[in-house]
Parts: C-alpha cells; structure tokens; sequence
C-alpha cells in the first residue's frame, strides 16, 4: 500500500511538474500575442504572391556616432509597421545591437527610415536625426566587398544638407532554408530548460505537444530518434533543427501560430514560413525591437500608449472615420510607402473637436462663432505680415522640423522679413519634379498635402465627407455646375500649415473662369470635415476656377479658405493658356484645400491613391507625383508608377 502511495505521489509530482513545465512554455510563447494582435501587422496578414517576393531582409542597428546628452533609443519606420530598440545606456557611442526582420516584396515598400531620438524620463523625446536606407536597392547593389555593413549619415530633421551624426548598420537577405532552420533553433531554444544547448526527449515532448497538432504529437519519438544519431537521449540544436526544417517541409507540425495564434495555411508554404519567421520575430528575442506601432512617434513613446491599450483608450489607427475619436492622424506617406503622423498642437485638437464634432458645438457655429473665425482670421493675418511676426518663423521650424526641409528652400530663413513671407516661400527649381512632363493626357498632384481621391461623390461620402448636405453642384455654384461634374471624380489636396503653400496646376488647359463664392473659414482638418454638423467644403470661402482641357474636358479647381486663411491669391488670369506643373497660386497662413472635380469617366485615378482613400487614409503626396491618366489614353502603357513617385 504504502509503496503504491509513493508510486502515486511520484506520479502526480511529475504531473504537476509537467503541468508546470508546460504552462511556462505557454505563457513563454504567447509571451507577445496581445502586443501582436494590436499592431496587426500586414506582413503577418496579408497574403503574398510567390512572383512579389523578394527575400526577408535582416537589418541591423549596430551603433549610433553623435554628440549625446541624455538616453538614446532609435526607431525603424517600414511601410505601415514601426520598431523600436531598446534604450541605450551609453552617452557617449550608444551600442544596440538591434535586428529586426522586414518582408521584403518587388511592389512593397522598400524605404526604412531609421530615426534617433534623445530620451529621458522627465522630458519629452527629441528627434535629433535620421536617415533613410533603400533595403531593395542596398541589398542588390553591384560591389566587390562580402560585406552587408555600412555607415550612413544622420541629418538634421529641419534640413536634409546638415549632418548630425553617423550609424552603422548592416543589411542581409536570409536564405530561405537558413530562414526555417533559424527559426527552428530559436523556438527550440525555448523549451532548453538547462539551457545546455541539447535537448532531451522530454523538452522535445513538451514543444510538440505545445503546437497542438496531434498528428505530429504521435510521430515525436519517431522524429527525435531520426535526430538522435547516436543515440545518446540527446540532440544537439542544429541537428534538431534540421529534422525540423525537413519535416515542415514533408508536413508541417504548427496548424496555428504559436505566438499570435491565427490559423496557418498549411499547403501555402511561402505564406507559413514568412508568417512564423516575422511574427515569432517579434515576439521573441532580448535584442530584436519592439513592434506593435504605425509611427515612429508612437514608438518613441511606447510606454504611453501600453497606457492607453491598459485604459481601453483609443490612440492610434490606419484612417480615420470619425473625427471624434482620433487622437491623432496618421497619413500613408507615397513616396517611402510608411505611415506617418502629422503634427497638431493637443489644444487645438480638444477645440476642434468641442466645435465641430458636438451639437453644442453645433449651437456655437450658428450663433456667432463663424463671425468670431473671420475676425480671428483677419487679425491673424495682419499679425503674421508684421515685422515682429519673423520671430515666430524659428519656432515654428523646430516644431515641424522633421517635416519642413529647408534645403529645399529657394531663399535662407534671414531672407523673410514676415512670417507669411516664410509661409508663402518658393521652392528652388527642380525641387519638384514633374511626372511626365511632356505628356497632357497625365495628370498630376496639385499641392503638396493629403490626398483623398473617390471615383464618385458618393464613395467620398461613404469613406470621408460626413456632412449631411455635401454635393457638387453645392461645392462649384449652380452656374459652374454641369451635369459631367455631378458624377464625376472627386479629388481632395489638404494642406496642412506646415507644407509648401503654393499651389499648381494637375493639367494642361486654358483658364475659363474664375467665380468667387463668400463663406465662413472652418478649419479642413480631417475632424471638421468628419463632421456631420456642418459642411465644410460648401460653407467656406472659395474661389472656383473652370479649366478647359483637351485630354480631361472640363476640370473645375476649388481653392478654399480656412480658419487662418485672410486670402487666396492667383498668379494667373483667364484666358491665359497653362502647362501642368506650373505655379497657379498660393495660401496665406493657415491650412487650407484644394479640392479638384474631373468629368464623368474622364480619368483614371491611380489605384494606390483610390486603395488608400477607401481605407479613409489619406495619402501624403508632393506637387509633381502621378495622379492618373486620361481615359481617352488610359490604354496606353505607363511606366510603373514608383518610377514617377520616387523621382523626388
């Protein structure tokens, strides 16, 4: 009796004790899976075309060159996912030592911005430089040197011609089979409990059994004994590894992942490898960088925004739908294809949304608030062409400085005497190039803003216009209004204070006429337009000029006036003939739109524009970039559109 208690004693401890074991092997795997779930990463989602691949790409921050003062932490922005490392303990050279792993496609973004930001914990990060790194073309390039290591320069946010700094980094392309063996030798590396480099069959029992996948669970002394050479009751973590990498590829032992959880499809290799290898990535590993963030701004202050996720507080999404609950706007920038956050004074954001997204706000607008906005606009413009206006200019570069580049500037900031000489400023020539120039049936992006494009006004008030009254023929005048234009494409170039102010023409044509039509000056950031309690497109000042083109027919260009906005002046008159690309005026301080309406069938807007805009994100885009081509030509081959995009 006695020795038969023992037996069970012994046996409900080494219950326990797997129990145990194996708990901790969960909690270990699923160490990162809320984290993961939130950032929603399209690598890990999205399906990818075996042509449209590229490789997986192993970038590297090794260390940072600059003159530090406090905590250093770096952050690497690519596509619509953002990384960051750890923060580095040294002033002097800080050393991370940091990777992380980014799926790389031919179509895909290939730009990763890396970004150096100063930190401590009673002030708020400072970006201090940065530098971008085209991964498709490092990783491709021509060279006689085996090595994948190189040292880039970090320049200075507000100007692109001011080095700060120098990082190392280093770029490799994984081989696909070293990629699964890799990826097996780390998750292996979980269950080495003595972390003594083998595992026995017992370890091996508890990864298998922790997949889940009872078909691989029956054949596990079968697999560990093909390992086991010698027969020793050991492997060695390569030689497991290896059986593993052939086994997956014979039949697969995870039917989900064991860190995010989603189901795999297991006949889809291509699709399970990158998705195990990037999303195990991320979740495991003391040096890889933390994921889980759109920008690199939101990484910069990760512990925030666990905050925020801890509080249930909406923080950050991809698009916007309603003004009302975006504490933040992020855009999808075209050129580098990563998102990005646009910089609003957090004040400004609560009285915008008191005004324009309640109906107590609502009551204000009708009863003398839109008075208030015109007598706030004027006295704001006189102010801002006052000579002691200039000291604003200083200021107001440094809080836009990673989003104004001054090397791009025609003239030197002594050179403007008033802040809205600096507001109004030129550009140097060739600093926006024209996407084919010598084609009219092409057109072109008219400002450098945040696009939305919509086929329809209809699909504009599914996915962005939210104001109940919102039509063309109210946008344009009844006079201007033709029936082409009741159902045609809808255009929007939100400029927002920071951009270059001075508009363009999208097409080649003749200057028809110019109508001005009187209104209030609501502001055109997104949460006012996402307002469902006033228009803000057809309520504000505006001047709408009608363009007679022979590729497009009749295009109607609205410029509109916000709060801020004391004028909209044109450097063109009617009857003067234009080539796209050329300056037709400009903004005085303030944000402000652009909103262009096309003829029924008259273009075809380029896809990634239309894609963006039915996610209700807009896209960041520069005077110059592809905006579509005429339907009358739209048979003819273009080049592929990075070709355009890149080009400044």
């Amino acid at each position: 009796m006695g020795h038969g208690s023992s037996k069970e004693e012994n046996g409900a401890a080494e219950s326990q004790s797997k129990g145990s074991r194996r708990a901790r092997l969960k909690q270990r795997l699923h160490l990162h899976r809320r984290r993961r779930s939130r950032s929603n990463s399209p690598s890990h989602s999205k399906r990818l075309d075996a042509e449209n691949f590229a490789g997986i790409a192993l970038l590297t921050l090794v260390r940072a060159e600059m003159k530090f003062k406090d905590k250093w932490l770096a952050c690497v922005s690519f596509g619509e996912q953002t990384f960051r490392t750890n923060i580095s303990d040294q002033t002097d050279k800080p050393v991370w030592n940091s990777e992380k792993k980014l799926l790389l496609e031919k179509n895909g973004p290939h730009v990763a911005r890396i970004s150096i930001y100063e930190t401590n914990k009673m002030s708020r990060n400072n970006l201090i430089g940065y530098c971008e790194i085209d991964l498709l073309e490092f990783l491709t390039r021509d060279s006689d040197s085996n090595s994948n290591s190189e040292i880039l320069d970090l320049l200075d946010p507000s100007t692109s011609d001011k080095i700060v700094g120098k990082i190392s980094v280093s770029c490799s392309v994984e081989d696909p089979i070293e990629t699964e063996k890799s990826f097996a030798r780390r998750i292996l590396s979980i269950v080495d409990y003595n972390e003594d480099g083998k595992l026995s069959f017992s370890e091996f029992s508890d990864l298998i059994n922790a997949f889940g996948n009872q078909v691989a669970a029956n054949k596990k002394e079968e697999m560990f004994k093909a390992a086991d050479k010698n027969g020793d009751g050991v492997v060695s973590m390569d030689e497991l590894a290896a059986l593993l990498a052939i086994q997956q590829e014979k039949e697969p032992l995870m039917n989900c992942c064991p860190v995010c959880g989603e189901t795999l499809e297991v006949s889809d290799k291509l699709n399970y490898m990158i998705h195990l290898t990037l999303c195990f990535d991320e979740g495991t590993g003391k040096q890889v960088m933390t994921g889980g963030f759109l920008t690199d701004k939101q990484a910069s202050y990760g512990w925030m925004f666990k905050l925020s996720e801890w509080a249930h507080v909406s923080s950050y999404d991809v698009g916007l739908n309603s003004g009302s609950s975006a504490n933040h706007i992020v855009v999808f920038d075209r050129r580098t294809k990563r998102l990005v956050e646009e910089l609003i004074d957090e004040k400004i954001v609560l009285s915008m949304r008191a005004i324009y997204q309640s109906k107590l706000g609502l009551g204000l607008l009708d009863t003398g608030a839109k008075d208030i906005l015109q007598s706030l606009s004027e006295k704001q413009g006189k102010k801002m062409n006052s000579v002691e206006s200039a000291k604003d200019i200083p200021k107001f570069v440094e809080f836009f400085k990673d989003q104004i580049n001054l090397a791009e500037v025609k003239h030197p900031l002594e050179h403007f005497k008033t802040f809205n000489e600096f507001f109004v400023r030129e550009l140097k020539p060739g600093a926006r190039p024209i996407a084919y120039m010598e084609r009219d049936d092409v057109a072109i992006s008219a400002a450098d803003s945040r696009l939305m494009a919509f086929k329809s006004v209809d699909e504009s008030l599914r996915f962005w216009i939210k104001g109940r009254k919102f039509s063309i023929q109210g946008l344009l005048g009844k006079d201007q209004c033709s029936n082409a234009f009741i159902n045609g494409t809808l255009v929007i170039f939100r400029l927002a204070p920071q951009d270059y102010h001075r508009f363009h023409f999208p097409v080649s044509g003749t200057i028809q006429q110019f109508v001005h039509i009187p209104g209030c000056l609501y502001t055109v950031n997104p949460i006012a337009v996402n307002s469902k309690y006033c228009n803000v497109f057809t309520e504000n000042k505006r001047v709408v000029s009608i363009l007679s083109t022979a590729e497009f027919g009749k295009v109607a260009f609205v410029a509109i006036g916000a709060t801020m906005v004391g004028s909209i002046t044109f450097s063109k008159k009617e009857g003067d003939h234009v080539k796209k690309g050329e300056e037709f005026g400009y903004f005085s301080f303030g944000g402000s739109t652009v909103i262009c309406v096309f003829e029924k069938d008259a273009i075809e807007i380029d896809e990634d524009l239309l894609a963006n805009s039915a996610r209700s994100l807009e896209t960041l885009v520069t005077v110059g970039m592809k905006l579509g081509v005429s339907k009358k030509q739209a048979n003819i081959g273009l080049p592929n559109i990075e070709k355009c995009v890149l080009q400044d």
